[in-house]
């Protein structure tokens, strides 16, 4: 009992404190008064500042449930989710005009979201690997780029379920803390930036209307500099870690696969993607040739779910100690950052769209990331892109505007860089300061708990940021600013 009571006010004080600050800050940054919040949102259809109140709880309970009340949140997270988002449902639902189509369209971002995150989490789980080798530096960093690369098709999350065991019984006697960060920082992170399906902000920006094959060609040339500088830095470490007290897989063998199966799955996952005018132009849209205004593709992924899970080789299953609880965790935890985050993508647009001249490149690079590796990176991103079509004077629900801004449009400002620079800046920030820290981005506290669960020396949340991330990811994330993002 005293411990529920410590953690309930623990709970009470970090919910507090952004609700006493947040409506000070924006209703600085805006320059409104007390009042003024009823009268902006009917004249210019914007929500009241106190709103963004939920959307701070969350993520700040977020960032520190699982570290100071790890009790309380592992059995209240749900409850603490959706409750701040039915505060803002309940408000756009009675109190704004355009509230209902704006929850309806936000509900249908949620479910698309959900369906490809989940559909890849329980095929992936169904697919085990065995490679009968021992590690090697080189083997090492070859299964970390094959990580990275595959990332772009399975998601983050879909790469690290498929890889971080075998990665780890391959390396027994011999794991450090540093090869399981490595592992965040490569497959969990920045691998997965080269496609929408990648990383959860990127797969966001595609479904607000950034067209698919937009990411690729922008950035591939940071990426291909972050992954091979981190590659030769873990080839170094590991080899002055030496072979260890080696146990397992024989010194040289093949790659055993159970659960190929799952391969036709992850094929038709990839397949309901794909088939979208917006990805390939000329495909008909699944929507019209059903004559359903949406979910076709949402319901195709939720049925491989369901099948992957029925029929895939259970001894997959049972190898990869697969359960539903980390998948269960996002779903509950989105829907309430979906929720909160509505009106807080409103105030920034319009926002950034009077303040354009406050806002540079650098600012958004800088920022986005900073928040990116500290808070989940899907809502970062998204506040942060609401924030640069503002600055252009276009509207981040409109898709026509999100086209226009990706494909490179004139700033407003004398001397200014060109839109799709913004967005490149958002996107490579979002996705690769996700890896600064466990809660940057889902798959780093599931990679950490794997491998805590197996006796592996892990560092903590601290030891992380100051041993691991800042020495080795800052000097990488200021060459990408110097290089791309000086403006």
């Amino acid at each position: 009992m005293k411990q529920t009571g410590r953690c309930l006010l623990l709970f009470a004080l970090v919910f507090a404190v952004p609700l006493a600050i947040s409506g000070t800050l924006f209703a600085e940054a805006l320059d409104i008064t007390a009042v003024a919040p009823v009268v902006v949102t009917f004249r210019n259809n914007l929500p009241p500042i106190w709103l963004v109140t939920p959307f701070i709880a969350l993520l700040v309970i977020i960032a520190t449930g699982p570290l100071l009340f790890h009790r309380f949140w592992e059995q209240h997270y749900p409850k603490v989710a959706v409750g701040l988002g039915l505060v803002v449902a309940c408000y756009y639902g009675f109190m704004m005009d355009h509230g209902l189509h704006v929850l309806e369209h936000t509900l249908e971002e949620y479910l698309s979201f959900i369906a490809l995150i989940a559909s890849l989490f329980v095929v992936s789980g169904g697919i085990l690997i065995k490679i009968e080798r021992r590690g090697t530096p080189v083997i090492n960093a070859l299964l970390l780029f094959f990580g990275a690369i595959i990332s772009n098709l399975v998601g983050t999350t879909g790469a690290s379920m498929l890889l971080i065991r075998p990665y780890m019984r391959i390396n027994e006697g011999r794991l450090k803390p540093f090869h399981i960060v490595f592992f965040i920082f490569i497959v969990s992170n920045i691998g997965g930036a080269l496609t929408p399906i990648g990383d959860p902000p990127l797969f966001l920006g595609y479904l607000k209307g950034v067209p698919f094959f937009w990411v690729f060609p922008k950035i591939w040339l940071p990426w291909v500099i972050t992954v091979a500088g981190l590659l030769l830095i873990f080839i170094i470490l590991d080899a002055r870690a030496g072979a260890g007290d080696m146990k397992g897989a024989e010194a040289k063998g093949g790659v055993r696969i159970t659960g190929r199966r799952n391969f036709f799955f992850l094929a038709v996952i990839i397949a309901a993607v794909f088939l979208d005018p917006a990805v390939i132009e000329g495909v008909p849209s699944l929507q019209e040739l059903f004559h359903v205004p949406f979910g076709i593709r949402e319901l195709i992924m939720f049925m491989v779910a369901i099948a992957a899970y029925n029929f895939s080789n259970p001894e997959a299953f049972k190898g990869n100690e697969f359960n539903f609880e980390p998948i269960k965790e996002v779903a509950y935890l989105f829907i309430g950052i979906f929720a909160t985050m509505i009106p807080a993508l409103e105030l920034i647009g319009n926002y950034a769209s009077s303040h354009a001249s406050e806002f540079s490149v650098s600012r958004f690079y800088w920022l986005t990331g900073a928040l990116s590796g500290v808070l989940d990176n899907a809502p970062t991103y998204l506040n942060f892109f609401a924030g640069a079509l503002g600055k252009f004077g276009l509207d981040i629900a409109t898709p026509e505007d999100i086209k226009l801004f990706a494909g490179g449009v004139g700033s407003p400002l004398q001397g200014d860089v060109s839109s799709d620079i913004y967005l490149m800046a958002i996107s490579v920030a979002a996705v690769f300061f996700g890896a600064i820290s466990y809660i940057g981005n889902a798959p780093n506290f599931m990679v950490k708990n794997i491998a805590a669960q197996a006796d592996v020396d892990v560092p903590d949340f601290l030891e992380y940021i100051y041993k691991y991330s800042l020495p080795i990811l800052i000097p990488f994330f200021v060459l990408l600013w110097v290089l791309f993002f000086y403006y």
